[in-house]
């Protein structure tokens, strides 16, 4: 049962590990409201309204570069 148990965590870490490089190298990502496409269809009539999360870009910085920028600011004020 061990060689499960760490083959799992592993598994846990190496995705881990490639999302953070990720958001290192490309920190934005689609987003999740409109889609990527930066409008939405409004509820009554056939007009297309922005969407109000990615100001109309449909792109958004991925939770993870907001994590890494968080710890670097908190960081950054502590050493001061």
């Amino acid at each position: 049962m061990t060689p499960i148990v760490l083959l799992a965590s592993l598994t846990a870490l190496v995705y881990a590990a490639s999302y953070l490089i990720m958001c290192l190298i490309a920190p934005w990502g689609h987003c999740r409201r409109c889609k990527g496409v930066g409008h939405r269809p409004a509820l009554i009539g056939r007009t297309r309204r922005e969407c109000t999360r990615c100001d109309g870009t449909g792109r958004r910085v991925r939770i993870g570069r907001r994590l890494i920028e968080y710890i670097r600011t908190e960081y950054r004020a502590g050493t001061r």
